[in-house]
């Protein structure tokens, strides 16, 4: 058991060394305001200790606390800056839904075409979410074909569609997961559970490819989209 802790601690040393390079090199005064929250944080504690005749606890307090302190601002500022490389990336979407948390249930690329604009979905309490990156223009004709392929299915669940990009209108990436978690829940898990499985009896853009058995064919090309 010992054993096993000493080798993932390696491995967890290395994750967050990897983050802060990724971190520093899209924002490079991450380690100065870092530092500069955790210096505060025990300054200020440990100058209320010895203002209340109690320096030793709240000197202890105020490590504990700059060090959480330090953490939160620094998971921040590293998912910033990874929701910055990500934009204009493709699928990008389609990663930060993965980890939009628990209660939902994604599935990506539920219809592509061949220039790559996508629709990705998730289902959840707050209904169908349709998230869609790529040409707007071209979205619009993709998200109403999808929504009435899903009209049967769905009935008078909520379904919501949401763009993302930088324009009017559009969902910043780094917004994505917010704007799922503020839609309003609606929907008991048990419905959700049931129209999840139907519409993945749909299935979806690989679900429905033509995949032949053995070796991938040479100069295999995507189905042209909608």
């Amino acid at each position: 058991m010992a054993r096993k802790e000493t080798s993932e601690n390696p491995g967890r040393l290395k994750q967050i060394a990897l983050t802060y390079k990724m971190t520093k090199r899209v924002d490079p005064k991450v380690t100065l305001v870092v530092a500069g929250v955790g210096i505060v944080t025990f300054g200020v504690l440990l100058a209320i200790g010895f203002w209340i005749g109690h320096p030793i606890f709240l000197g202890i307090l105020g490590f504990v606390l700059a060090f959480l302190a330090m953490a939160i601002i620094f998971g921040r500022r590293a998912e910033r800056a990874a929701f910055g490389q990500m934009e204009g990336q493709p699928g990008a979407a389609a990663a930060v839904l993965e980890n939009v948390g628990r209660g939902w249930s994604v599935t990506p690329a539920v219809a592509m075409n061949r220039n790559q604009d996508v629709i990705h979905r998730a289902v959840g309490k707050a209904g169908v979410v349709l998230v869609a990156e790529g040409n707007p223009n071209r979205l619009k004709g993709m998200l109403a074909a999808e929504k009435k392929k899903m009209a049967r299915i769905v009935a008078d669940v909520p379904v919501h569609d949401v763009m993302v990009g930088s324009g009017e209108g559009q969902v910043e990436i780094k917004k994505l997961r917010t704007t799922l978690l503020k839609l309003p829940r609606v929907l008991p898990g048990a419905q959700v559970t049931v129209v999840n499985d139907r519409l993945r009896a749909l299935g979806d853009l690989m679900s429905n490819m033509p995949i032949p058995k053995g070796p991938m064919p040479k100069g295999m090309r995507m189905p042209k989209g909608r």
